[in-house]
């Protein structure tokens, strides 16, 4: 642990001092780092960021962030004297500094679920049109553009594994599992029938998903609806709250003025 612990500080010391740049010794050992990254990281910066991001550059940005935190730490704590526990708890240290920035996508991406919720009725309903006109994988491929650039990393995964053979219903519920929202496995159930049998049968399902599809718009839009009507409810009832306070000051005042006059 000692011979772990002077290596660690000698690591901190060439980084500090330069002698080692730090970003070319991430990348010379990126593929020991991979395995910390999580299997759903790269799907979570897309959904936040959009496309453009560059998530190996954002990954090395945690790896370094967990690395010198956890050095620092660990340089700090050894100033008195070298304590295995002051060791392990450094290195905790910097595992939670690398984690903190996925744990924030985590809550972004749960924090807008709602959002998807509302959104996914709608974007259901473009690829209603496209699918009268194409095949469901092309239809799919096409929506991507146009979709909701939250849907767009979820779509392209869905794409990517039809166009690879996989003519399972697996990738539509791997779409459903990751937008875990309202009906969105009955939906990508539905949207997986579309493509199998004749187009006699292709017209009996599409007329049952877009009659899914208008119940799930009319629910969006109740949702909407509640919550302009919530939203309004509660405007109204502080406008209330503040102008019966300011009545109760102006004759608290005004009493006040009358005893003392």
């Amino acid at each position: 642990m000692e011979i772990l612990a002077i290596g660690v500080i000698i690591i901190f010391i060439l980084f500090y001092n330069k002698t080692v740049d730090k970003n070319k010794f991430i990348a010379d050992n990126e593929k020991y780092f991979e395995i910390l990254r999580e299997d759903d990281y790269n799907f979570l910066l897309y959904a936040k960021y959009g496309d453009d991001v560059d998530v190996d550059v954002l990954f090395r940005k945690r790896l370094m962030l967990g690395l010198i935190v956890g050095l620092i730490f660990m340089s700090l704590s050894l100033t008195g004297g070298f304590s295995a526990l002051n060791f392990i708890v450094g290195i905790v240290v910097g595992v939670v500094a690398f984690k903190y920035p996925y744990f924030g996508l985590k809550k972004y991406y749960k924090a807008h679920l709602h959002d998807i919720d509302i959104m996914l009725p709608y974007f259901l309903k473009s690829l209603e049109v496209l699918v009268q006109h194409y095949t469901v994988p092309v239809a799919l491929g096409k929506s991507i553009d146009d979709a909701p650039e939250i849907f767009r990393p979820g779509l392209r995964v869905l794409v990517d594994r039809i166009n690879a053979g996989d003519s399972s219903i697996d990738p539509y519920m791997e779409f459903s599992n990751t937008y875990p929202v309202r009906d969105s496995m009955r939906m990508m159930r539905l949207l997986y029938r579309l493509g199998l049998g004749s187009q006699e049968k292709k017209q009996e399902r599409l007329m049952m998903f877009s009659r899914t599809v208008s119940s799930l718009q009319n629910k969006a839009r109740e949702t909407k609806y509640k919550e302009r009507l919530g939203h309004m409810e509660s405007q109204t009832m502080i406008m209330l709250v503040v102008t019966g306070l300011g009545v109760m000051l102006i004759l608290l005042i005004a009493m006040f003025m009358m005893f003392t006059g």
